[in-house]
């Protein structure tokens, strides 16, 4: 007799739990398009699209052709400023930041 509540209990979960599932498995609504490219995007994807690669090239230099792109090309603009010794700024990325915004 003990285990009748539980088996209640269980069951009241259960039927629950299947309309919290039902609602959840419904489609998303798709999000209003927003820029494709962030200073938290990696540099390579930066780099494999030529219209961010012009914009990086504008303000910072050819990314892809310094010594160390192998190893930094995997982190996003806002990760490789404090190593960059002073050369890609808070207005540098306020910069590109606007210029990526702009690409649709």
């Amino acid at each position: 007799m003990k285990f009748a509540p539980l088996a209640a209990l269980g069951l009241a979960v259960a039927a629950t739990a299947v309309p919290a599932v039902a609602q959840t498995a419904a489609p998303a609504a798709p999000a209003a398009p927003a820029s494709a490219f962030t200073l938290d995007t990696p540099i390579e994807a930066l780099m494999a699209d030529e219209r961010t690669k012009a914009v990086l090239a504008k303000h910072i230099g050819p990314l892809d052709q310094h010594p160390a792109y192998e190893q930094f090309k995997a982190m996003s603009l806002k990760i490789l400023a404090p190593y960059s010794g002073g050369q890609i700024t808070d207005e540098i990325l306020a910069k590109i930041e606007a210029d990526l915004t702009a690409i649709k």
